[in-house]
């Protein structure tokens, strides 16, 4: 269940150096055992992130928006107004320290909350993040992962598109990806509200994440 977790939910759009610092903070706090593990929702207003892979060349358009290196795992990625980040930041000593079942955790959390909206996402081998088949071969990335662990305490975690701009994503190569595209909920068809993606998220995490008693 949820009640060890602080959920946190953000409505305005947040700055990215704001939720660096958050977490910088609250990695700090959890380890130190003076503050309860977190996940945050929110969105950011439209920046590119540089993970430890990232090439230069993958970014494509260098003036378009804010550019950020980042500690996280993987290369570039897009965050924006529509797409529901979700900061996790936990304790991986209390939950078995095993940092790979934690991103396989990560990943089913994101196929289960897609369930809920009768998206059949999936993993794909060799590939970061959840992607949704689109017939005739075409495969679209519908959310994004990226993963950093410090003295076993997680943070930053993963993007699911919901209604972002999908154009912004012109401006890199999403995660050294180019023969797939990008897709959202909206693009698939599907409208939900981003109340209603929270709330998916929040009941997925009960069924694929469980507190240590």
């Amino acid at each position: 269940m949820t009640s060890s977790i602080e959920w946190r939910i953000s409505d305005e759009l947040v700055p990215y150096e704001q939720a660096l610092a958050f977490m910088e903070e609250r990695v700090a706090a959890i380890r130190a055992g003076t503050a309860p593990e977190c996940v945050w929702l929110l969105e950011h207003p439209p920046v590119y992130t540089a993970g430890t892979s990232a090439k230069p060349e993958d970014l494509l358009w260098h003036d378009r928006f804010p550019v950020h290196q980042t500690g996280r795992g993987g290369q570039f990625t897009y965050h924006g107004p529509g797409q529901r980040v979700a900061y996790v930041m936990l304790d991986l000593k209390k939950r078995g320290g095993d940092v790979r079942a934690y991103v396989h955790d990560l990943e089913e959390w994101l196929i289960t909350t897609l369930g809920r909206f009768a998206v059949r996402a999936e993993r794909r081998e060799g590939r970061v993040g959840i992607w949704v088949a689109r017939g005739g071969g075409r495969e679209d990335k519908v959310a994004a992962i990226g993963v950093r662990v410090r003295h076993w305490v997680t943070f930053h975690g993963v993007a699911l598109n919901v209604e972002p701009d999908l154009s912004h994503f012109q401006g890199i190569v999403p995660c050294g990806i180019t023969q797939h595209g990008v897709t959202s909920l909206f693009d698939l068809g599907l409208m939900p509200s981003m109340p209603e993606v929270d709330s998916a998220l929040m009941a997925a995490w009960d069924e694929v994440f469980a507190d240590t008693p």
